[in-house]
């Protein structure tokens, strides 16, 4: 049975002038002509047609296509598996990207925006897309964004709620420390300090010492940062800083 380079083109979901280009550079060349000199399409046609566009949905030039295709020593089987991981790969990533709008779309209606800037000014962490340069130049990689946006695509609005009670808990408890008048090398400033970096290892990624106290010092440097910790009462970024400082340093000496 053959089919006409209409056919074909209605069935694929392409268009004439496609199957026309593919036959002209000779990568899909229809196997028969009509006795009018029109194209034909035999069933093994429609098997590499679907191959062909199997490798351009996956982002291959039509030159790579041609020549996976033309392999004399290429299994169609081995395509059909290379195909199926190729696939896969890209449906999860999907997959893991649609998780991530629902779960923006679910934070909006809390009144939470999971931008990367806001999501994690609002939870007290960095901002990965302004200091993603900045990290991978300090601590030679971006790994720790890495993480944090793969653990914050599978949150639920109950993890992000549970998360923002945590930080306004600690908030509250930070104020009364310094209230107290408690100095930033005391040992209950460095324990809130030490359960600062505890939350960020816990929610986003492993926060070393050494990167804790570099964002110490963002918090102080950025006026962003820095609002939002003073918020909680004037002055906590440059204590939380120094008490981050002193943490580091009874642990690491």
């Amino acid at each position: 049975m053959s089919y006409s380079v209409g056919q074909v083109a209605g069935y694929a979901g392409v268009t004439v002038r496609t199957l026309h280009h593919y036959d002209d550079i000779g990568l899909l060349v229809p196997s028969e002509r009509s006795h009018a000199g029109h194209r034909r399409y035999n069933d093994a046609d429609l098997d590499r047609l679907q191959q062909i566009l199997f490798y351009r949905e996956l982002g291959f030039p039509l030159d790579e296509v041609a020549a996976l295709l033309d392999d004399p020593d290429a299994d169609p089987r081995a395509h059909l598996r290379r195909q199926h991981e190729l696939l896969t790969a890209r449906i999860e990533k999907l997959q893991k990207m649609a998780a991530a709008v629902e779960h923006a779309m679910e934070a909006r209606k809390m009144g939470i925006n999971l931008t990367p800037e806001e999501k994690f000014e609002v939870f007290g962490d960095k901002d990965p897309e302004q200091y993603a340069d900045e990290a991978e130049a300090r601590w030679g990689s971006t790994e720790a964004y890495a993480e944090s946006q793969r653990r914050a695509a599978s949150y639920t609005k109950e993890d992000w709620k549970r998360m923002q009670a945590e930080v306004a808990d600690w908030g509250e408890r930070y104020d009364a420390l310094m209230a107290a008048g408690e100095a930033p090398t005391g040992e209950r400033a460095m324990d809130m300090a030490e359960e600062h970096r505890q939350h960020i290892c816990r929610w986003f990624y492993e926060c070393p010492y050494e990167l804790h106290q570099c964002l110490g010092e963002m918090y102080v440097a950025d006026e962003r940062f820095k609002a939002f910790y003073d918020s909680m009462r004037p002055g906590l970024a440059e204590h939380l800083r120094d008490a981050i400082t002193a943490n580091a340093a009874r642990h690491t000496s």
